[in-house]
């Protein structure tokens, strides 16, 4: 298996003034994230705006990006939905374009049984030789992928490892103890990755890592480390950055912040929109009392 890495951010997609995606800046933005401490990078997911773009997008995306960052970062590739047969057919050609692994959402909006999420997932990693991450997020899917789940689908060869969005702490734990020991479990969220990461779990898939990536990584090597203080300590210090950045829907004030700081994103595409001027307030007051990783292009 390809090393996906610690630290994975969950990469915004650029649009243009036409609201068409950027790939000339999807790959300027790629190559500073890495840049800035970021070991991978998930394109097409949530952050990503995955859901107001169509497969041709992601397909493009994937591979501009992959081709910009080569062997330098691992690119994982949001390739499925709640349709299982639409699902195989991107992820097969995510695979034929060289992303080193694929994100495998929780569907959303049909609910389907745990043994129904266990079938879709087997059989869209049955499709592929990639390795396959699962991704829980209740609060998006309104459906939670039980650990029993997880622990079942940790036997299939090229599951690697789960996004756990579901901030069930107790759940997650069963998770890091009833699974393979080469079994990954990344934190869905910035603010819980010390919890995660203090009850065995590797690492965590970023949203603030588009700002402050090198500061992420000290707070996870401290955790490898097993310095719990200095953990403990860079964790409440990156709080209020971490929770500053879903004061709205997410991605919009994580899109405004990149912007600030010289890349043109663009807006949101609809139904997302651009945060208000007194949202652009309480971000601006934030995030002006941090060190940002991120550098201007």
């Amino acid at each position: 298996m390809a090393e996906i890495g610690r630290l994975l951010t969950a990469m915004i997609t650029p649009f243009d003034e036409e609201g068409e995606v950027s790939y000339e800046q999807a790959r300027r933005l790629a190559k500073g994230l890495v840049d800035s401490g970021s070991d991978g990078l998930v394109i097409g997911g949530t952050t990503g705006e995955a859901p107001s773009m169509s497969d041709e997008e992601k397909v493009r995306l994937f591979a501009e990006v992959k081709e910009e960052v080569g062997d330098t970062a691992a690119v994982i590739a949001g390739t499925t939905d709640n349709n299982t047969a639409n699902s195989i057919g991107l992820s097969k050609q995510a695979e034929a374009l060289g992303v080193d692994a694929i994100l495998a959402t929780v569907p959303a909006y049909n609910k389907p049984t745990q043994e129904g999420l266990y079938r879709h997932f087997v059989a869209i990693a049955e499709a592929v030789s990639l390795p396959c991450l699962l991704y829980n997020v209740p609060g998006r899917t309104s459906l939670n992928m039980t650990d029993a789940t997880v622990v079942a689908l940790s036997h299939v060869e090229n599951i690697v490892g789960v996004k756990e969005a579901s901030d069930d702490f107790d759940q997650i734990s069963r998770i890091i103890r009833d699974t393979p020991d080469s079994f990954r479990v990344w934190s869905g969220n910035d603010n819980v990755t010390l919890y995660v990461m203090a009850a065995g779990g590797y690492g965590v898939v970023s949203v603030a890592g588009h700002l402050v990536a090198t500061q992420i990584k000290g707070l996870i090597a401290s955790i490898v480390a097993g310095d719990l203080v200095k953990a403990g300590s860079e964790h409440r210090r990156l709080l209020e950055m971490f929770k500053i950045l879903f004061l709205v829907s997410n991605p919009a004030p994580v899109k405004y912040a990149v912007g600030n700081v010289g890349f043109r994103v663009g807006q949101p595409r609809l139904p997302l929109v651009a945060p208000d001027e007194h949202t652009v307030t309480q971000l601006n007051a934030v995030i002006s009392r941090y060190k940002i990783d991120l550098k201007e292009p």
